[in-house]
């Protein structure tokens, strides 16, 4: 069975990104279609799974910016939908006290004004029970901050889309894009025309960039997503307004270890190592390396003593990283009518609504909401290759 169609915009890459630009763009009024290569739902890429962490503490302004019209759509779509996709637990921030990447984070929030409190150790285990904090630590908590049910967002927002009039296409791989003033897009099932491009595409961004002569230096790199059980259920439970919480940097690691409250599956605590090793997108099962997780026991053996040391489930997840680890939101450098969002670098679903804002506006030539020079292509420079 063959299908085409012509559309006023294609987004490539059902994720959270390409979802909510999608319905962004249907909001519109523009006739879009939404291509996906895996039947969905699916947990091949980077937006499946039930919970991340939703937060205003960033080393960065921008983010923090970025971040506070996004709490507002997302209450938006809640009502909108009458879904409930957020739930406020707070974030907890622990990290060496005179170190830059904590500072920069307590330094942030002030300056912004966000809601915050500041522990000591004399206060901390008052507040936080069944934590150690390290001696020479400083903890801060994001009160804003909390949960996002991610699968139960993915469903809810496309859902929108179609009620809105959008074409989703799932079990679609695109085998060729052709730029020019239509783009014609040919899937492993048919062959579609659109006046604009949105490639969302997560870790296949460069295998899709590669029919426009663009790479970016993209690398994809597989999370193991570890759950440990708690040695009580529930002590450190959502119901029990436990907190997520990031370590900036300790005696085991100088990459973030995060966490979320137990909730997804009762008893179990999620407790990840914010990086992986690189993989290929398509033989990511190949990749078996699981040296983060011997970091994460020790951690967790020192940190948290009511968790069972040892994981009780791995699943996985990809991230695609940019060097400096900040998005790519941008036209490409040939064809102002083909966008790009790429490079989440495992911080990105959070702000899915204002991404779809923002790749929806960049589409219709609109001027962009934020200053996306962070996230321009240009400041890669030499290591962005073009074959144009």
């Amino acid at each position: 069975m063959s299908t085409s169609g012509d559309f006023d915009c294609i987004v490539i890459g059902a994720g959270v990104q390409g979802s909510f630009t999608a319905y962004q763009l249907a909001k519109k009024n523009k006739k879009t279609l939404l291509l996906e290569q895996f039947v969905l739902p699916h947990s091949r890429g980077s937006s499946h799974g039930q919970t991340r962490i939703i937060r205003k503490a960033y080393e960065q302004n921008f983010y923090t910016h970025m971040m506070e019209e996004c709490y507002e759509l997302w209450a938006q779509l809640e009502r909108e939908a009458g879904v409930k996709l957020y739930r406020q637990t707070g974030l907890l921030v622990m990290g060496p006290e005179k170190s830059a990447n904590y500072q920069n984070i307590k330094d942030t929030l002030q300056r912004n004004k966000v809601p915050m409190v500041v522990l000591t150790h004399d206060n901390f285990s008052q507040h936080i029970p069944n934590v150690n904090l390290a001696k020479g630590d400083e903890a801060l908590v994001d009160t804003t901050a909390g949960v996002l049910f991610a699968d139960r967002v993915l469903k809810t927002v496309q859902e929108q889309f179609l009620k809105l009039g959008g074409v989703i296409r799932d079990n679609e791989k695109v085998t060729d894009i052709k730029p020019g003033p239509v783009v014609r897009v040919s899937t492993s099932v048919g062959v579609y025309h659109a006046k604009s491009l949105v490639i969302t595409a997560g870790p296949w961004a460069n295998k899709l960039l590669a029919n426009t002569g663009l790479q970016l230096p993209l690398e994809v790199v597989k999370i193991n997503v570890c759950y440990w059980k708690e040695k009580v259920p529930g002590s450190y439970g959502m119901k029990q307004r436990f907190p997520c919480f990031v370590q900036t940097e300790c005696l085991e690691s100088k990459v973030h270890i995060y966490g979320l409250p137990s909730n997804e599956y009762p008893g179990l605590m999620k407790v990840c190592y914010h990086m992986g090793s690189k993989t290929d997108p398509d033989q990511r099962d190949l990749q078996k390396d699981k040296s983060d997780i011997e970091i994460l026991q020790h951690y967790i053996a020192r940190c948290f003593p009511g968790l069972v040391p040892e994981p009780a489930i791995v699943e996985s997840c990809l991230y695609t990283l940019t060097p400096d680890h900040h998005f790519v939101l941008d036209y490409h450098p040939a064809y102002s009518n083909i966008m790009i969002g790429a490079g989440f670098s495992g911080h990105g679903f959070k702000f899915g609504p204002i991404i779809g804002k923002l790749l929806c506006e960049l589409s219709l030539g609109e001027v962009p909401s934020y200053d996306l020079s962070p996230f321009h292509i240009r400041r890669f420079q030499s290591k962005t290759r073009s074959a144009l």
